[in-house]
């Protein structure tokens, strides 16, 4: 799940993106609630849609090794047998008693408001709707499959759980602050993006590299992409693409250490953030600037 604009969403619309992109989102807004949230259908999902769900779990699965983080890999079991679409309401009752969270279903991206409400409660939006067989490779927007496998799995890690929802509260601040595109950043280069260092070098625990089939192998062993510390301040300046690898990946020490660097009020930092903009630019995607850190290699 990613971040949108809501003051760029009329009612029933497909919501506009923060990211740089060319193609609208797509879902079928009409059947979600005020909240965006909508049912399942799931007895509405053919046989060809659960056959490809299998092939996606099963390419992942081969993937994981060596690439994803050790977290990930020990909970992926909780979201059941692969062969057919997991039903979200049995998966929540496993996770609400691992760590209190439960999923709902949504068209697709929602808006930042609607978004930082659910993390709050401890709910995390799942879109309802698979990808169409010629996007098995790629997809630009996130769908049932880069949602549920690459998302959920982590939110049975207590401090990873713990983090999403203070991302959530404190999100809710920032949406009366004007810093709802800096947190969306933050969002973008960690839970969709990030990579955590381990003693066997830098593991993914990004969802958007969790689920992607040539990503997930780039961000962790390509000579291209720049890999740096965790660094706040130089991620809320960064712009990022939603169609295309990342240029640039930020690297946790560990899931305590992005959860201790959420819990302080961050009006101070969303204030220096913006000076840095309003003196320097924001950074473009893949930009190098001054002062970034490279991140080491255990």
């Amino acid at each position: 799940m990613r971040l949108v604009d809501a003051a760029r969403n009329p009612a029933g619309c497909a919501p506009a993106t923060y990211g740089e992109g060319e193609r609208p989102p797509r879902g079928d807004y009409t059947r979600a609630g005020a909240d965006y949230c909508c049912e399942q259908d799931w007895a509405s999902y053919s046989e060809a849609e659960h056959a490809l769900y299998q092939r996606l779990h099963a390419r992942q699965c081969a993937l994981l090794d060596g690439h994803a983080c050790d977290a990930f890999v020990r909970a992926l079991a909780h979201l059941g047998p692969a062969e057919r679409i997991p039903r979200f309401e049995r998966v929540s009752d496993r996770l609400e008693a691992a760590t209190g969270w439960r999923l709902v279903a949504v068209p697709g991206l929602i808006p930042e408001e609607a978004f930082f409400s659910l993390l709050a409660r401890r709910r995390f939006p799942v879109t309802d709707w698979l990808r169409r067989p010629e996007e098995f490779d790629y997809i630009v927007e996130p769908d049932l499959f880069h949602d549920l496998f690459g998302h959920v799995p982590l939110l049975f890690e207590p401090v990873f759980a713990d983090f999403m929802q203070a991302y959530g509260a404190g999100a809710m601040k920032a949406s009366g602050l004007g810093a709802c595109e800096l947190l969306a950043r933050l969002y973008w280069y960690t839970v969709e993006f990030g990579l955590i260092a381990s003693p066997d070098g830098w593991r993914a625990y990004g969802a958007g590299l969790l689920s992607s089939g040539s990503e997930l192998v780039h961000a962790v062993r390509a000579t291209g992409p720049r890999r740096l510390a965790f660094d706040m301040h130089r991620m809320m300046r960064s712009r990022y693409r939603i169609d295309s690898f990342q240029p640039t990946y930020f690297v946790i020490d560990s899931f305590e250490d992005l959860f201790r660097a959420c819990e302080p009020d961050f009006t101070p930092l969303y204030e220096r953030v913006k000076q840095s903009i309003q003196a320097s630019g924001e950074i473009e995607a893949g930009q190098a600037a001054t002062g970034d850190r490279p991140a080491l290699q255990a």
